[in-house]
């Protein structure tokens, strides 16, 4: 009797979270390097959500924008090579 091979593991995707504000051009290039990606984010602006100011401050202890949050990991500002990383890629 033969047995059908496994399927391989499909990476899962970490969460992302990005805040953001609208005069903010980093913010616009992290979201197009993750849109060329694939990667599904949640993006929650700091102009508009003072929840989303809260949990930036206070949460990831934050005062700039772009930060993500990828899975457990903050990172404040936009640093292509660690976002990879981060996301596996």
């Amino acid at each position: 009797m033969e047995h059908p091979e496994p399927e391989p593991l499909k990476s899962v995707q970490p969460k992302v979270v990005i805040f953001t504000q609208p005069d903010c051009p980093p913010c616009h290039v992290v979201k197009e390097f993750l849109l060329e990606r694939g990667i599904v984010f949640e993006e929650r602006d700091v102009t508009r959500n003072p929840s989303a100011v809260q949990d930036l401050v206070q949460k990831y202890k934050s005062h700039s924008t772009p930060t993500l949050l990828i899975g457990d990991e903050v990172m404040i500002g936009f640093d292509p090579d660690r976002l990879d990383q981060l996301l596996g890629k």
